[in-house]
């Protein structure tokens, strides 16, 4: 049924036809590149799209340390995570999941033969997770979030809790996870780890980002960073800047990249420029200073621009999904506003919790919190000291998930 939909939904979705394009050969590209053919472990894991990426990251990346001879397969379902990531470095492989099914399961499995299998937080394709239990594989699921209303834990749920028994071992992120899966009685093969993603977070924050354009546009100003944004929060970042007669500048990155997108935002920021524009026009560097606000509309950067901000802004607040990675923003130590979606986050409500994060409805909102913030030095402080506090505290999920592969001999002879 999910096949037949996206079909449809191709015919006037870029997003879904490169899903359908992407798949459209990928089983034969995976049994033609000899991965099943190699002497070495091959590990794989599947993310459903980039954020999960980043979540499993830590791990990947340790692994490849740990066992330099192994091969990496890299699988995603959703183009959100392949198109960014097909040319990553640290796989050997990258591919779209096939689409889940009896055959595809069995000729993917074939055609990658894996020695260890990590699944990130979430996505559960029930032919892929029996044919790997059926030929003895360790599963693992890194950083798994569960809550009460997911399928796992309802009458109809007997499928998906089939599922959870084909893993080996269950990392997930929180005690309230764990107890769910107690209480349908899988509790012997459950870890409570914490998240990677600090362990990612605090990675990233240890590079630094190599931007001059950026830090001319800054230079000394006032900073607010916006990241991963929707249409509504850019509404009233928009309005925020006319409210306050631009007392600070505003670099915003948004979710969505295309070009329709990027007009539309141009247009609702009057003193703004895109970050292409300002790589390829030496006369508009030149006059920099005259711009309020910097369109980041290139991959790859939002992540460590958070740094440049004296308060940050995440994005998806008002969305159906909720807000994007908090803990982005918070690990650079600066105060973090968030839209009113953000209940199934719990670092959110966390971060909420020690003072390091405002939750707000509107631009007025939005202005009173920074004005507090501006006028109240040891409220930034405090505020800002707060978020890195809270991320470093929490890290060290990465090393419970490589001592368990290591004592258990997952990938050892």
């Amino acid at each position: 049924m999910y096949s037949a939909g996206i079909r449809v939904v191709a015919l006037w979705t870029p997003k879904a036809r490169k899903w359908l394009e992407g798949r459209r050969t990928v089983l034969n590209e995976i049994e033609s590149s000899g991965i099943a053919s190699t002497a070495q472990k091959v590990i794989w894991m599947h993310c459903a799209s980039l954020g999960e990426f980043e979540q499993g990251r830590p791990v990947l990346e340790n692994l490849k340390q740990q066992y330099p001879a192994a091969k990496i397969v890299l699988s995603f379902f959703s183009p959100s995570g392949y198109e960014p990531i097909k040319k990553f470095k640290g796989a050997d492989h990258v591919f779209y999941l096939p689409m889940d099914n009896i055959f595809a399961a069995k000729r993917f499995i074939n055609a990658v033969n894996p020695s260890l299998v990590l699944w990130v937080k979430y996505e559960y394709w029930y032919y892929y997770l029996q044919e790997l239990k059926k030929r003895n594989i360790p599963v693992l699921l890194v950083s798994g979030i569960f809550r009460k209303g997911q399928p796992f834990f309802a009458w109809y749920g007997g499928i998906w809790k089939k599922m959870l028994d084909c893993f080996d071992h269950l990392f997930v992120q929180n005690e309230a996870s764990a107890q769910l899966l107690n209480s349908i009685g899988i509790n012997k093969n459950v870890t409570v780890s914490g998240d990677t993603r600090f362990d990612r977070v605090i990675a990233i924050a240890a590079q630094t980002l190599d931007a001059p354009l950026v830090t001319t546009f800054c230079s000394g100003q006032k900073i607010i960073v916006a990241g991963s944004t929707w249409e509504d929060d850019e509404i009233i970042l928009a309005a925020y800047t006319d409210e306050t007669k631009h007392k600070e500048k505003l670099i915003v990155v948004p979710h969505e990249l295309d070009a329709e997108h990027i007009t539309t935002i141009k247009k609702m920021f009057k003193q703004s420029v895109c970050y292409t524009e300002l790589e390829k026009n030496i006369s508009l560097q030149q006059n920099l200073q005259q711009y309020n606000t910097l369109i980041i509309d290139t991959m790859g950067m939002l992540s460590r621009l958070y740094s440049y901000g004296d308060i940050n802004y995440i994005g998806g607040g008002f969305t159906n999904d909720g807000i994007h990675n908090i803990l982005e923003a918070a690990v650079w130590g600066k105060p973090v506003i968030i839209g009113e979606n953000y209940e199934k986050y719990f670092e959110a409500i966390d971060l909420i919790e020690a003072g390091a994060t405002e939750s707000i409805s509107d631009a007025v909102e939005m202005a009173a919190v920074v004005n507090h913030w501006r006028n109240n030095e040891n409220a930034y402080q405090e505020s800002g000291n707060a978020a890195k506090q809270y991320v470093y505290h929490n890290a060290g999920a990465t090393g419970k998930i490589m001592e368990y592969i290591y004592v258990n001999r997952l990938l050892t002879n």
